[in-house]
């Protein structure tokens, strides 16, 4: 709708009226309906529901129900989730149509005449309510062989006078007769569907229509002679209904589309990683966006009209709708476009930090001139490190309370932090041996969906700060190298100075872990086939990686507040151990480039960890950062797999999680943007952090993955559980959910304005009443109209993923006076996107071979029990009264 909408807002009141009629008499269809048509690798399932939610609402507006899609339709994706499935289902379409599929697999299916089926694409809601009709279009999005018609096609168009020396009727209508019966072969019903048009075919209607009237004037005319052939001009919701009304039983699917292969050697699971400074920007941009949408809701109009200006949540909802396109977040647009995705998220932070800005005064009650740090990744933040005297808001998005250490670049010296209590916390200045610029650390706590604010004071004493700061390695035979924690401790190899061993005190683990870093080397084509590595491809030279070091030079860096292992492996890479106290997990904090290419070789960059765990060729990795999958090594669910790239051929995208378990022990490791990672080796698990290509792989960019600028340097952060297997998801599900959605820091130089005249500022606050429980998530908190918000809560636990804790078990959460600055007056359930009132919405019905499912019944919404099944979204629309007080 992106781009629909742009046309749209350019027409005539008398085109508009136009369009509308032909909506209204279902002459125009919409498919899919989303602001563009998502990736589902690289994508995290928080932004697809955003952007879906803002396409189909678009259309809403526009043509009210006539305009909703009932077919989601994503022919260009480059492989399929299992998530982007369940999504679809929840949001109420009917069905789902792709173009890409691995060339093995529609092999198989052409011959088993399974083209189309049933996806049951959740292993934890009840069926039917993730079940989704889906069909794999006969030629990806292209019109077949020989059929195209337009200005840059080639095809001869349709001569029907036979005076003419062009005439190629007879022939085209034989070709097409025949054309038509084989494709019939590969699926299941008397109908089937030809897509016309194709990626760079759309320029001209006439040629289009002028040669397929034809066509199928010629073609029906046969009919008269015995033919049972007949064509007609069609839209994907009307074969759809074709197909249901056929009454068939359908196989069903259970897993996933991915990797995806379009001929040997030519594996898509490159663009898993490429540019992973841009889908770092998407993540955090993200996060941003959750904060701003929820501060609108609270603070309600207030938020967007204040003493900072106009405040506006929907450029940054728009440009985070277009990040999620299949060649955005992806990596696999031009370098100049890329640029320009990252300039339209930096012009949508502008209006949400004006919108914060408002909302955190009326919070707090005074006027600040607040200050945003946007380079904080790389220890840059002017306010920070010039000012003797300034505060910290701390902001958490998350529903319950959140412990956060703050890291704060500063000038050298001592600093005096003070809570909100205005009692000093506990503060250490830390100098790090690969930065010029020293960080201010200091424990924040912060309330659910609320913030805190902390006073900083720079006290006039010269170099007080207690540190210990040691290079390494030292000789054979030193003390062992470590860091440890109340719950943790790592160890590191005296002579190599990697990680070598991780235990968890409290439960007696302990794991031989090695972690490095190594680097395919990028094909450029070969002897087997001329397929290199690019944007889209991952093609390694061959299957075993060079090592970046055998060996890392180690700094030792011991506070109260932090312990840290500074690695540094070679010139263009380097790695930060850390541990916080009370910490569970290890954090690893990379950094990769620029990568070398001036020996001509490009480089695709791993972290890899060895371990002796028997994981016996499997491994398991999310989907789209919510239900897991389990994988296996050289393996595919729905058909018996020809490996023709052994490292490639394995991997698989990991939005937020890879893990690997022997039954007893699991390490998990944590991302915080989307990477391709795999297990290629039992104990083994691997990501893909960094890659710099020198050729283009043939599939449409046009230009060789060699990123300038901003793009050379990445810095990212890998962070490491080690549990028992039946604890492990309480672990890695919300410690995933506090990376996603990790507090916002907002800086201040103090002493502002008071909001209210008479009332004191504020220094603490929660938008809720009471905290949310463990299992329960708060997906969305939104303005959605005058007097209105969106409201979604989920599930984070999956069906029987923790026993433990009881955290997979259904819980309940009472609505009632929930949220401190509004009351809901009025609230009505809807489907995902908010489309549909839950209770009058219908999805055709399909007959799985697993048996008949049952379709229950709605039940009646009370606000003092909302119930969430295991991995269960409800998605409400409230209309609301903010409390004057708040």
């Amino acid at each position: 709708m992106a781009f629909f909408s742009r046309w749209w807002h350019e027409q005539t009141n008398a085109t508009q009226e136009i369009v509308r009629n032909l909506v209204h008499q279902g002459r125009l269809e919409f498919a899919n309906g989303g602001w563009v048509m998502n990736d589902e690798a690289a994508t995290h399932y928080g932004a697809i529901v955003d952007q879906m939610t803002l396409g189909l609402r678009f259309l809403e507006d526009t043509f009210g129900n006539d305009g909703r899609p009932r077919v989601a339709w994503h022919i260009d994706p480059f492989g399929h989730s299992r998530e982007q499935a369940s999504l679809f289902a929840q949001m109420g379409f009917d069905g789902f149509f792709f173009g890409r599929l691995d060339y093995q697999d529609k092999l198989v299916r052409k011959e088993r005449r399974e083209m189309e089926q049933v996806w049951r694409a959740s292993a934890s809601l009840r069926a039917p309510t993730a079940d989704l009709f889906t069909g794999v279009l006969p030629n990806n999005y292209n019109p077949p062989e020989g059929l195209c018609w337009d200005v840059l096609c080639a095809d001869q168009p349709v001569v029907d006078d036979p005076r003419s020396p062009e005439y190629n009727a007879k022939e085209l209508v034989s070709y097409f007769l025949k054309l038509a019966t084989a494709q019939g072969q590969s699926y299941r019903t008397n109908h089937t569907v030809m897509t016309m048009g194709s990626d760079f075919q759309y320029e001209n209607a006439n040629m289009w229509f002028k040669n397929l009237d034809k066509l199928i004037q010629l073609v029906n005319m046969q009919q008269a002679n015995g033919s049972r052939v007949h064509v007609l001009y069609s839209t994907p919701a009307c074969y759809l209904w074709e197909l249901n009304k056929a009454n068939l039983t359908w196989s069903v699917k259970e897993d996933d589309f991915f990797p995806y292969a379009d001929g040997p050697h030519m594996f898509w699971t490159g663009y898993f990683s490429s540019r992973p400074a841009l889908k770092r920007y998407e993540r955090l941009s993200y996060n941003f966006l959750q904060v701003c949408n929820q501060l609108e809701a609270l603070v309600g109009p207030a938020a967007n009209v204040g003493p900072y200006g106009y405040g506006d949540s929907a450029p940054l909802n728009e440009a985070m709708a277009v990040l999620q396109h299949h060649d955005a977040v992806s990596g696999t647009s031009r370098q100049h476009v890329a640029n320009d995705y990252a300039r339209q998220l930096a012009a949508g932070w502008g209006p949400c930090e004006v919108l914060l800005s408002n909302a955190l005064a009326k919070l707090s009650g005074s006027k600040e001139s607040f200050s945003f740090c946007r380079y904080l990744n790389i220890s840059i933040c002017p306010l920070s490190q010039t000012s003797a005297h300034f505060q910290v808001t701390v902001y958490n998005p998350l529903g319950r309370k959140v412990d956060w250490m703050v890291r704060l670049p500063v000038s050298e010296g001592l600093f005096l932090v003070k809570d909100p209590s205005n009692k000093t916390v506990p503060s250490k200045v830390v100098e790090l041996p690969s930065s010029d610029n020293p960080e201010l650390l200091f424990p924040a706590s912060v309330p659910a969906l609320g913030f805190s604010i902390y006073s900083i004071t720079r006290m006039p004493v010269r170099r007080p700060q207690a540190r210990l700061l040691q290079p390494r390695p030292q000789k054979f035979g030193s003390p062992v190298l470590s860091i440890k924690n109340e719950y943790l401790r790592a160890t590191f190899h005296p002579d190599t100075g990697f990680l070598r061993t991780i235990e968890v005190l409290d439960q007696k683990l302990v794991l031989p872990v090695s972690q490095a870093f190594f680097w395919y080397n990028a094909s450029m084509g070969d002897k087997q086939s001329d397929q290199a590595s690019g944007a889209y491809i991952f093609r390694p030279s061959r299957a075993k990686p060079f090592p970046v070091s055998h060996w890392a030079q180690t700094h030792l860096v011991k506070t109260a507040l932090v312990q840290e292992v500074h690695q540094k492996f070679s010139a263009w890479c380097s790695q930060v151990v850390r541990l916080y106290p009370g910490q569970r997990h290890l954090e690893l904090e990379w950094t990769v480039g620029p990568i070398p290419v001036g020996d001509k070789w490009g480089k695709e960059v791993i972290s890899r960890f060895d371990t002796p765990l028997k994981t016996l060729g499997s491994f398991y990795t999310d989907s789209n950062g919510r239900e897991v999958l389990k994988r296996r090594r050289d393996y595919r669910p729905s058909w018996k797999l020809n490996q023709t790239e052994p490292v490639a051929g394995n991997y698989y995208p990991v939005n937020s999680r890879i893990y690997i378990t022997d039954g007893k022990m699991q390490l998990t490791v944590l991302t915080d943007r989307s990477q391709g990672g795999s297990s290629l080796r039992d104990g083994s698990l691997e990501l893909m952090v960094h890659r710099r290509l020198l050729k283009d792989d043939a599939r449409g960019v046009g230009e060789p993955l060699l990123e300038s600028r901003s793009g050379v340097w990445v810095r990212g952060r890998h962070l490491v559980l080690l549990d028992k297997a039946r604890d492990a998801a309480a672990g890695h599900r919300l410690l995933a959910e506090k990376e996603l959605l990790a507090p916002q820091v907002v800086l201040a130089p103090g002493g502002g304005a008071s909001y209210h005249h008479g009332v004191a500022p504020r220094t603490q606050f929660s938008g809720l009443s009471r905290e949310l429980l463990p299992s329960v998530r708060l997906l969305t908190l939104a303005r959605w109209g005058p007097e209105m918000l969106l409201l979604r809560l989920e599930h984070q636990f999956a069906l029987r993923e923790d026993s433990s804790r009881n955290l997979s078990s259904p819980v309940t959460v009472d609505l009632r006076g929930l949220f401190s600055t509004f009351t809901i007056t009025r609230l009505q359930e809807t489907t995902l996107a908010a489309t549909q009132l839950r209770a009058s919405a219908s999805r055709l019905k399909w007959t799985p071979k697993t048996g008949p499912v049952s379709h229950p019944t709605v039940p009646r919404l009370d606000p003092a029990s909302i119930t969430l099944q295991p991995m269960e979204i409800r998605t409400f629309v409230a209309s609301v009264q903010w409390k004057e007080d708040s």
